[in-house]
């Protein structure tokens, strides 16, 4: 059996991580504080934050489309926990922090009947050694519980056959549980070879693109200043003049000034008047950059076409996004297949062989909802399908690809 590293180790992994997790929260939550560069921004402007939508849609955008809906061939009714465990949030809960920081954790716990509880932790408070084989935690660590200031009050280091609690202030208190296996089950997005726990939704280059766009709504919303008051000018006006109260005269309608002695009079201008333009097509430009990164569309991020598209048009604009669903229904499935293997161990009390769930398989949602026409086009589908081959088509089959 591979050496166990221990809660200090797994304390000090986490603590590298939790940075990154935590600045991409920051971005999905819109209360990121993007650098100011100081060149066009007026010094009493420098302290003011703008912010965009932009993360927060991203991740929201493949999240609601990936629903959890049970399991092919589930001879161990695995499902049957989940429902118990409110299947509407709990698997949701889990795919939002896995997209945000690239991993989340479910923790199993027997409640005071013995039945397996399912409860979601995010990547800021657990972590752990992956085996890639099976994708479970060979030892796990999480923070179950902070105090106001965000310091651990209990903590859990996992192994296999039982689980360690320290809570603050008392001794270590080990609840022996017999199960093989760690009781935290990874849920991993993206997972590979060089990174065994992913990689978040909200890249590197999102954040980057993000960024530039903040800073280019933020010399938009100050160029609109100019925008609205033209700066104007007046030359030739006697030294000894009454000086123009600067808001009178921006919008007074009419204004006068007199000939002088000699009989001349001042020059009245106007200065250019500010474009939107540039800032408008510039946030147009890492709108796209955006779009591609993350397999929206112009639309999804508020830059509307000129004619409205068709579902068809619709469904092939978000071809990347329904490879990315897909993809990412594969790293999920094997995630809670884990987790529903974990819970009915401790339910039946008993360590079961992993391969025992070869043959199951999560079942979801379709990712886009079919609509009228689809539909219509399916049924001719399959009706010549079942003429070639009857009774293909069952109402598992059906619901599979249409939802219904």
């Amino acid at each position: 059996m591979e050496e166990l590293r221990g809660i200090d180790y797994l304390r000090r992994q986490l603590a590298v991580k939790q940075g990154r997790v935590r600045l991409r929260y920051k971005f999905y939550d819109m209360k990121r504080e993007v650098p100011d560069l100081g060149i066009a921004t007026p010094p009493k402007l420098r302290g003011w934050m703008s912010s965009l939508g932009w993360c927060a849609k991203a991740v929201d955008s493949l999240a609601d489309r990936l629903t959890l809906t049970g399991f092919k061939n589930d001879g161990f009714n695995i499902w049957e926990i989940y429902q118990q465990n409110n299947p509407d949030i709990m698997p949701s809960a889990a795919i939002l922090a896995a997209l945000i920081g690239s991993c989340s954790f479910i923790y199993i716990y027997p409640d005071d009947n013995g039945y397996p509880r399912m409860q979601t932790i995010d990547g800021t408070d657990a972590s752990g050694i992956v085996d890639q084989v099976t994708g479970l935690l060979k030892e796990g660590y999480a923070v179950l519980e902070r105090d106001k200031n965000k310091s651990p009050l209990m903590e859990a280091y996992f192994e296999p056959g039982k689980i360690t609690y320290y809570e603050k202030g008392q001794a270590a208190r080990v609840f022996q549980h017999g199960i093989e296996y760690s009781l935290l089950v990874p849920i991993i997005y993206r997972p590979d070879a060089a990174r065994p726990f992913g990689h978040s939704r909200i890249s590197r280059s999102c954040m980057s693109i993000m960024e530039s766009a903040v800073r280019t709504a933020k010399r938009s919303e100050i160029t609109a200043e100019f925008y609205s008051f033209p700066q104007k000018w007046v030359s030739g006006l006697d030294s000894d003049a009454e000086q123009l109260e600067k808001w009178q005269a921006s919008m007074s309608s009419l204004l006068t000034f007199s000939k002088d002695d000699q009989g001349d009079r001042p020059t009245l201008g106007q200065f250019s008047q500010a474009t939107m333009t540039p800032h408008l097509d510039q946030l147009r430009m890492f709108a796209s950059l955006f779009a591609g990164e993350t397999g929206l569309t112009l639309d999804d991020i508020g830059f509307p076409s000129d004619n409205p598209t068709s579902a068809e048009a619709i469904r092939a604009g978000h071809e990347n996004l329904r490879l990315m669903a897909r993809r990412a229904q594969r790293d999920f499935g094997t995630g809670f297949l884990n987790a529903g293997f974990v819970a009915r161990c401790v339910a039946d009390e008993f360590s079961y062989e992993r391969w025992n769930l070869m043959d199951t398989t999560p079942l979801w949602a379709p990712i886009f909802e079919a609509d009228a026409s689809q539909l219509s086009g399916l049924g001719d589908a399959i009706g010549k399908i079942q003429q070639a081959f009857p009774n293909y088509f069952t109402e598992e089959k059906l619901k599979e690809l249409t939802g219904i």
